[in-house]
């Protein structure tokens, strides 16, 4: 993964953290629209999806952070994989996660996400997931 790519990402991400809980209810909300069918994957309750989406933030902020070292993030990637079974979670189901990813970024940098900052985005989960679906079968 080139340098700039990386860097791409980590700045934009740092746009994002600002507003992590408005991100997640986003991205959630995004989800949900793109596939109904997700929500049943999902506690229920305003309390349960905040901490669900405290829990996605810090994932996406660890991953991230790691990207400048890609020999320490791919075992957690892959562990995350291996958990997402247990959940259900299956690999057509990236798809719309990506998705619903870039179209939070979209609505949460507004202006800042350019052609260049969608295309690092898309990238990086593309190979974040690749790993993921990879562990998991």
């Amino acid at each position: 993964m080139e340098q700039t790519t990386i860097d791409l990402v980590q700045k934009s991400f740092e746009k994002v953290k600002p507003i992590a809980p408005t991100a997640a209810k986003i991205f959630y909300s995004k989800l949900f629209e793109l596939d109904p069918s997700l929500e049943a994957l999902f506690p229920s309750g305003d309390e349960a999806m905040a901490s669900q989406g405290n829990k996605l933030m810090s994932m996406l902020a660890s991953a991230v952070a790691g990207l400048n070292d890609l020999d320490m993030l791919v075992p957690v990637l892959e562990s995350l994989g291996k958990r997402h079974v247990e959940y259900k979670v299956e690999p057509s189901h990236y798809a719309t996660v990506g998705a619903a990813l870039l179209g939070t970024l979209e609505t949460g940098l507004g202006d800042d996400f350019t052609l260049e900052v969608k295309e690092a985005w898309t990238q990086v989960y593309g190979t974040m997931s690749s790993v993921m679906i990879g562990a998991a079968n």
